[in-house]
């Protein structure tokens, strides 16, 4: 498949095609407690734990949409590096230089087979060697922040933070030169905010700063943009303008976000789950607190909103309906807003997956007509009956997964979805 055809996702619920997602691995086991804070991560994790809980949602994904469809960083990254000799080298040669290694470190990198050197520059680890080459990169895990499709395009992010500077190095090599989406340059399909001669930081100095999680595709006229502590407003307008510029799309809607590391990313306080329901956190949707929606349209004007609750039933549609996290109450919202009860990746309209240590959001959702189906009942499902679910919140272990911070919508990034 070319990548024309591969790039294409002009909703959060049209039914699922192909996935990028992360593993949790090796490097995670050197995120000390000294460390975490600065690696952007809130706790110190059990990875077996971990990695079988992982496992439990790509074999979800697997069966979905089918094995091949559900792509791997790491076998992208491998694939990538045996692409181009030239680049593999520049790739070595950057990280090196970035990480201020000494350069006989290059020599050492350069020797390596294209697994082997996946693995480290992933893990930042050299097991061979017994070499700690850089600081592991935990939150590679949400591959949601990496790239973002937005119609047939893909907008290639940049963290804020200096701890995610590899991830964007290896996305970027990816997306420059896998098969599936090298082509996408000469299509001028890549959006790629690293470039300063496109996105240059503003008069101020501000840089440009956005992670995927910040970005949602409600359809092929609206994305939405949350400006939050990893999103900020010059990166918006930088986007808005490219996106207005070449016709990508047809509004871009601001949603700002309180500054707390508890409301992070937007889907870390709503997402979509069918064509007219969304699964959220009460008091910033409905009650506002500090948030409120510009409309920007390709034509220059702007429509304001107090509440993302009423740009969404004025501007989407008048019958959209909203499950509420702890079901709208006292602590019980705030517990599970917390533990990523807002956070849910459609697989196709009214089929999702979420943690499964929300109870009350879950009644919300049985209240509105899901039926709540834990991993290991799907699993014991034939074909046909996974081909034909309906209205069905599929639940999966999450001990260890959601002390990272972050669900299943962040733990995906979807390159390819069907029309709705």
């Amino acid at each position: 498949m070319n990548s024309a055809s591969i790039l294409r996702v002009d909703s959060e619920i049209g039914r699922l095609q192909k996935v990028i997602v992360h593993s949790p691995d090796e490097g995670i086991l050197r995120v000390s407690p000294k460390k975490s804070s600065e690696l952007l991560f809130d706790d110190i994790v059990y990875l077996p734990a971990m990695q079988a809980e992982h496992k439990i949602f790509t074999d979800i994904l697997r069966l979905l949409i089918g094995p091949d469809n559900v792509l791997e960083t790491q076998q992208l990254l491998q694939e990538s590096l045996e692409q181009n000799e030239t680049a593999r080298e520049k790739l070595i040669r950057t990280l090196i230089d970035y990480e201020e290694l000494p350069q006989s470190f290059c020599d050492n990198l350069s020797k390596k087979n294209n697994l082997d050197l996946a693995d480290i520059l992933i893990t930042g680890y050299d097991p061979i060697d017994g070499q700690v080459l850089f600081d592991p990169i935990p939150n590679f895990l949400f591959t949601r922040d990496i790239c973002v499709t937005i119609n047939q395009h893909l907008l290639i992010t940049k963290a804020a933070k200096q701890a995610r500077s590899r991830e964007n190095f290896l996305t970027r090599f990816i997306m420059y030169h896998h098969p599936l989406f090298s082509n996408a340059t000469e299509h001028s399909k890549l959006i790629d905010l690293n470039l300063i001669e496109n996105f240059p930081p503003s008069k101020k100095g501000e840089p440009v700063s956005m992670e995927g999680g910040d970005v949602m595709i409600l359809n092929k006229d609206y994305v939405l943009i949350g400006i939050s502590e990893r999103t900020n407003t010059h990166a918006f307008h930088s986007v808005k303008n490219y996106l207005f510029k070449h016709h990508v799309i047809s509004n871009v809607v601001l949603f700002n976000i309180p500054s707390d590391r508890s409301f992070m990313h937007i889907d870390t306080i709503i997402t979509q789950v069918d064509t007219l329901q969304f699964v959220g956190y009460k008091p910033i949707i409905e009650g506002g607190l500090s948030s409120f929606v510009e409309v920007h349209r390709i034509q220059g004007d702007i429509q304001y909103y107090d509440t993302l609750k009423e740009f969404l039933l004025s501007e989407i549609s008048s019958d959209i309906t909203f499950i509420w996290a702890g079901l709208g109450e006292t602590p019980e919202q705030e517990r599970e807003q917390w533990t990523d009860g807002c956070n849910l990746l459609a697989v196709s309209p009214g089929v999702a997956i979420t943690y499964d240590r929300n109870p009350v959001t879950a009644q919300g959702l049985e209240q509105a007509g899901y039926q709540i189906m834990h991993a290991s009942e799907f699993f014991t499902l034939n074909v046909d009956k996974i081909k034909n679910l309906q209205k069905t919140i599929i639940t999966i272990p999450s001990g260890e997964l959601s002390r990272a911070r972050g669900g299943p919508h962040c733990m995906s990034c979807p390159v390819q979805r069907w029309p709705i």
